[in-house]
């Protein structure tokens, strides 16, 4: 496929995009031979939600991705609904002749023969040819529950100590724990969730990984990451919380009050986000990346012959701040590799009413800056702009808040609950902020104060906004530093096989 079909109108041009018709939660992310597989939701007959399937990709570097066939499709068990990809290093399930291979487990959802309730059971496929094709187990389904039915989304690894997997599985407003020495049979082990965190929504998309905090290898915690869906009467739709606390091969306890809710992201479109099996960093972060989108207007955002991005591939680590062990998400770093101009501004007074980027104009690119508050009250960064639109993305200094505003952010008609403002409390440090932003020509995300706080937006500009502005009000700020990069399209060659 030529680069053609990727320069329609809000086409990303450095996230992860399916060629043509829908997407939704990133699945499998699994590290291989030299590949990072990203498997994700794909309805191959049209750009709203429809039966699942799970389209797939490879990448050596998380930013230029190759397409691959569809990798499961649906049969008499069920639509393929989400689910991850390990490594079997020993062979434990039979499958590879002693030889290590992937496994995919993932929720197999059909209807109940007898209540003709949806139902909702755990499967398996494995590979021979580094994921490029999967044969379903015979065995399928593995694991099943008669009474849930909202019973998905299983995301399993291997426990080193007791020489197990692990399998955490969303299983309604709570998650379930179960382990198994082989993939195959599964023993329940706990549940954790039905008094703790957010219940905005049904549980979904969990996963559970280990970190170093503060990057001391010998002293790590466990952070649950589980995903929420939308509820009418609550403006943020879907999005994800985090947990930190400990576990011991079965159990999960968090380290939290349990009426204590921690985002992973502060935007609202970052959802079902889940991480990568086995792609071991010698800082011991993890590899991320999730939905660019929000259940609430998901079907029906303004795109033509594809529908949803992902986000940024992201870094993941634990740092210890004013208010305890945080997640800190920073952009992976193969990002950088797609900068192209770079323009810089040092140590220049921001003043109300004038605009030092005015003569800057661009539809993807990156900025790192660092501002001295001064006397302002509020200072920020307005994007893709013209005279009828802009994001802007602003810090109020009394409230210490970073905010994103989309109400004028180009198309918005399409769902009443898309133009909006939304803020999260931020703490400037010594008077000072760091942002580090990423716009494409669909969305914003913004990595504030080293990761500290990461908030993702979509967006639907006009092409032709491409202005910039850097802003005070009520007084003046100084910038710091300012480096603005245009990024390179990652389509400069494409190669697609759906």
């Amino acid at each position: 496929m030529n680069a053609t079909p990727y320069l329609e109108k809000y086409r990303s041009q450095f996230h992860f995009t399916p060629p043509a018709n829908w997407m939704n939660d990133p699945n499998g992310m699994v590290y291989w031979d030299g590949e990072y597989h990203l498997f994700y939701q794909y309805h191959p007959g049209g750009t709203t939600w429809g039966p699942m399937h799970w389209g797939h990709a490879v990448s050596t570097d998380l930013t230029h991705w190759e397409h691959l066939p569809m990798a499961l499709k649906p049969d008499r068990h069920g639509q393929i609904f989400s689910g991850c990809a390990v490594v079997d290093w020993e062979d434990s399930s039979g499958f590879f002749a002693g030889s290590p291979g992937l496994v995919a487990v993932f929720t197999h959802a059909d209807q109940h023969p007898d209540t003709d309730r949806p139902r909702q059971r755990q499967s398996l496929a494995y590979s021979l040819d580094k994921g490029r094709t999967w044969t379903m187990y015979d065995g399928n389904p593995v694991l099943s529950h008669e009474q849930l039915t909202d019973f998905r989304d299983p995301k399993v690894f291997w426990y080193a100590p007791n020489r197990t997997w692990v399998m955490v599985i969303a299983a309604g407003d709570r998650v379930l724990f179960y382990t198994s020495p082989d993939l195959k049979a599964w023993a329940y082990a706990s549940e954790f969730g039905a008094e703790e965190g957010s219940h905005d929504g049904v549980w979904e998309c969990p996963d559970l990984i280990e970190l170093p905090v503060d990057g001391q290898a010998d002293r790590t915690r466990w952070v649950l990451i589980v995903s929420i869906g939308d509820r009418p009467e609550c403006p943020e739709g879907s999005r994800t919380q985090y947990f930190v606390g400990s576990f011991d091969g079965s159990r999960f306890t968090s380290d939290a009050q349990p009426e204590a809710v921690l985002w992973l992201d502060h935007g609202r479109d970052n959802y079902a986000g889940v991480t990568w099996s086995d792609a071991n960093r010698a800082d011991g972060g993890r590899l991320f990346i999730g939905w660019m989108s929000n259940w609430k207007y998901a079907n029906l955002t303004p795109t033509d012959s594809w529908r949803s991005a992902m986000t940024l591939p992201r870094v993941m680590s634990l740092k210890t701040g004013p208010s305890g062990v945080r997640l800190v998400q920073e952009p992976v770093s193969g990002l950088q590799k797609l900068r192209r101009e770079e323009r810089q501004w040092e140590n220049v007074p921001v003043t109300p009413g004038i605009n030092i980027l005015s003569s800057e104009k661009s539809g993807t690119f990156e900025i790192e800056c660092e501002l001295e508050l001064g006397s302002a009250t509020e200072v920020g960064l307005k994007l893709r702009q013209s005279e009828s639109e802009e994001t802007v993305v602003g810090y109020n200094a009394s409230a210490q808040t970073l905010f994103i505003d989309r109400t004028r952010s180009g198309e918005t008609g399409f769902h009443a609950a898309f133009g909006c403002r939304h803020e999260a409390p931020l703490e400037a440090r010594e008077g000072r902020l760091k942002l580090r932003l990423f716009v494409d020509h669909a969305s914003v995300e913004v990595f504030a104060n080293d990761g500290e706080l990461v908030m993702t937006d979509q967006i639907f500009p006009d092409p032709g906004s491409t202005g910039l502005e850097l802003y005070a009000l009520g007084g003046e700020a100084r910038l710091i530093s300012l480096r603005l990069y245009e990024l390179n399209s990652v389509y400069s060659a494409v190669t697609a096989g759906i």
